[in-house]
């Protein structure tokens, strides 16, 4: 069963990949060519930026994935605790 399920997550996080992949040459071509010809420190500063704006879409969506594994669990116990009962 353990396999089975590793298997399915490896084939959905391929599928993902390559479906997300397209995005990633989707650069706007004035903002590529204003952020090169702005200074080094400024380009350290956007880069920093770009991750200053990432990280609370990604912690929250990483709250948002545990919570949701751990209602799941939480859920089976409760249904497997009630079908033995039964």
């Amino acid at each position: 069963m353990r396999r089975l399920t590793t298997k399915r997550l490896a084939v959905v996080l391929l599928l993902g990949a390559l479906w997300t992949a397209p995005a990633f040459g989707q650069s706007c071509a004035m903002c590529y060519a204003t952020a090169r010809a702005t200074p080094k420190d400024a380009q350290k500063t956007l880069n920093r930026a770009i991750i200053v704006l990432l990280l609370p879409p990604l912690g929250i969506m990483s709250f948002g994935v545990g919570f949701a594994f751990r209602y799941g669990k939480k859920r089976d116990l409760e249904n497997s605790q009630n079908d033995a009962s039964n």
